[in-house]
């Protein structure tokens, strides 16, 4: 009986040393909402008129969209980038980050630059043009 729980305490012992295999196999789950895809088959004037809307519903102002495209993903948004220029000749670049969920956070490139998020540039323009949205 004592040989029995010897080799017992010693196969425990020797089983709490081994670590767990991981497998490289795990596959990264990518929640995408219609909304985020359909951004990237807007034209200029609807895209601008997309992004507009998310900046004054975020609580900001936007007098003129003069360029915006996709800057890329972070995590699971898809960033995008607006200039607005308004009546006192300044511009302002807003970036708007789409969710999963539908949702759009807006917020300041100068904060964004400054913060450790992706900077805001733009990798991909729409077709058309601006005009005057």
């Amino acid at each position: 009986m004592k040989l029995l729980i010897t080799a017992a305490c010693a196969l425990a012992l020797v089983a709490c040393g081994e670590e767990p295999q991981q497998t490289s196999n795990a596959q990264a789950i990518k929640v995408r909402s219609q909304e985020q895809n359909q951004l990237h088959q807007l034209d200029a004037m609807n895209l601008a008129i997309g992004l507009k809307r998310a900046i004054y519903d975020a609580g900001y102002t936007c007098k003129r969209v003069t360029d915006a495209g996709f800057v890329g993903e972070w995590k699971n948004l898809d960033m995008w980038v607006a200039r607005c220029a308004y009546d006192d000749k300044s511009t302002r670049d807003w970036a708007i980050f789409a969710g999963p969920d539908g949702s759009a956070q807006v917020r300041d490139c100068k904060d964004v630059d400054a913060s450790g998020l992706p900077k805001c540039d733009i990798k991909k323009r729409p077709k058309g043009t601006f005009g005057s949205i």
